[in-house]
């Protein structure tokens, strides 16, 4: 569970990120952050894995106080907590297998580490990660010889190497075109059905956030103006979360 009470972020120069942000994330829940650029979708998820301090208010997941961890505390937590990028952040000059290894590495002692020797189990679950998303037959083709959607289930796979109860993405399908964006948002639908892991995704694709996430949250200038179901997401609710005239806006356009 992830639980945001009172949580204001506060960014140097003074600007105000998220105010007063209370929020419940439950365990399985498949959610989507919705806004225009700038309202603050990217800073929420990033304050969950502590890529970004909150300035006041509590934060924790499942249970245990996320602004206090430092060091190896925060390390180890961020191990249960898989992270998913725009830009897929893989290692393009090696193999697929070996970016998916790369979520083991701090478990490796220093030495193994430098020379990038992992056992055995670790390339089993590094197989059955890329199997998972149905990529294994790219295991040993280098990342930069891959599709920018075969990229995107390759970073999944090594974020599910990790065995995570939450994952985050952020933007994950911002620069796919819309075929290959629904087709990774399927395999996020298929792991949170299947493993029960909840992912948090922050888009800017209004039509997939209403199409496969169970509940949508809408920010507007750091603050919440709309928590409930997709299926209650009308034209109302969007013109209160974008502003401006609704007619105006294109929302299956990419940003």
């Amino acid at each position: 569970m992830i639980k945001f009470e009172n949580v204001d972020k506060v960014y140097p120069g003074g600007f105000k990120a998220l105010s007063n942000i209370n929020l419940t994330i439950e365990d399985g829940e498949f959610v989507a952050i919705i806004g225009r650029s700038g309202a603050g979708k990217s800073t929420l998820i990033r304050t969950i894995n502590k890529m970004h301090d909150i300035n006041s208010g509590e934060l924790t997941v499942d249970g245990v106080s996320v602004k206090n961890l430092k060091g190896k505390e925060l390390r180890q937590f961020r191990r249960k907590v898989g992270m998913i990028f725009q830009s897929f952040n893989l290692v393009d000059r090696t193999t697929v297998i070996k970016n998916v290894l790369a979520a083991f590495v701090p478990e490796l002692d220093p030495l193994k580490s430098v020379f990038g020797i992992f056992p055995e189990k670790y390339k089993l679950k590094a197989l059955d990660s890329l199997e998972q998303v149905d990529i294994l037959d790219k295991a040993y083709v280098r990342a930069d010889q891959l599709s920018g959607g075969q990229q995107q289930r390759v970073a999944l796979a090594r974020t599910l190497a990790q065995n995570p109860s939450i994952i985050l993405a952020d933007e994950p399908v911002a620069s796919l075109d819309p075929i290959t964006a629904k087709q990774v948002m399927d395999y996020f639908k298929k792991i949170n059905q299947k493993k029960k892991i909840a992912i948090l995704i922050n888009i800017h694709h209004v039509d997939l956030a209403l199409e496969y996430a169970d509940r949508v949250i809408g920010i507007k200038s750091g603050e919440i103006v709309y928590d409930g179901p997709s299926s209650e997401v009308d034209e109302e609710v969007l013109a209160k979360i974008y502003g401006e005239k609704l007619e105006d806006l294109n929302f299956n356009e990419e940003e």
